[in-house]
């Protein structure tokens, strides 16, 4: 299960992905870093004009794996609210739907509604809280896993072959930017949550 996206996917082969390194300091053609290098000829901190297309191939990546986990739902026949909650259990589950629904931001006679769907499904189980057994504990059932994998296995395997053009130095970049971008995005989310 761990195939699901963090926020969405780009099915298109990666284009979106690539678009902010063909900007400015980042790969040419030639696949050579610009001239100012990855992080500008000036030290840490991109120009005004390499910032905002860093946004926009974000946005239009993000829209791309809206778009992707969508057409991946409808084949499960999964609503997208019970696809994104099931990639929350499976990333940090067992959890409590208390838990969930405060993640998901979801009002608890909802999560109820998609917790019902999600176990008709057999995708999740509700089992007893071993630290407190009046308690529930959410938990991925991985029998249906496979399923999820086939129909994420073409934008898998984009992204291994967008990977493979880059060095483990670029690819670690890349993960600590997204990490920082997502942990932006959860502290946004949890601002507006307030």
């Amino acid at each position: 299960m761990d195939s699901i996206p963090q926020g969405n996917q780009d099915n298109s082969g990666g284009q979106p992905a690539r678009a902010a390194a063909d900007g400015p300091g980042g790969r040419g053609e030639n696949g050579q870093a610009g001239q100012q290098g990855r992080r500008g000829g000036n030290g840490r901190g991109g120009s005004r004009r390499g910032t905002a297309a860093v946004r926009q191939a974000m946005r239009a990546m993000v829209t791309q794996l809206s778009l992707l986990n969508h057409q991946v739902g409808g084949h499960l026949e999964l609503r997208p609210g019970d696809l994104y909650c099931l990639d929350l259990i499976d990333s940090n589950g067992p959890i409590s739907p208390t838990a969930l629904a405060k993640m998901a931001g979801l009002h608890p006679a909802t999560m109820t509604g998609v917790l019902d769907r999600l176990e008709r499904g057999r995708w999740i189980v509700r089992e007893r809280d071993p630290a407190d057994r009046r308690g529930i504990m959410l938990r991925v059932l991985r029998e249906r896993g496979a399923e999820i994998l086939r129909l994420y296995s073409g934008m898998n395997d984009a992204l291994d072959r967008i990977c493979a053009g880059y060095t483990q130095a670029e690819l670690a970049l890349i993960a600590e930017f997204l990490t920082r971008a997502t942990q932006a995005g959860r502290a946004a989310t949890e601002d507006l949550a307030r």
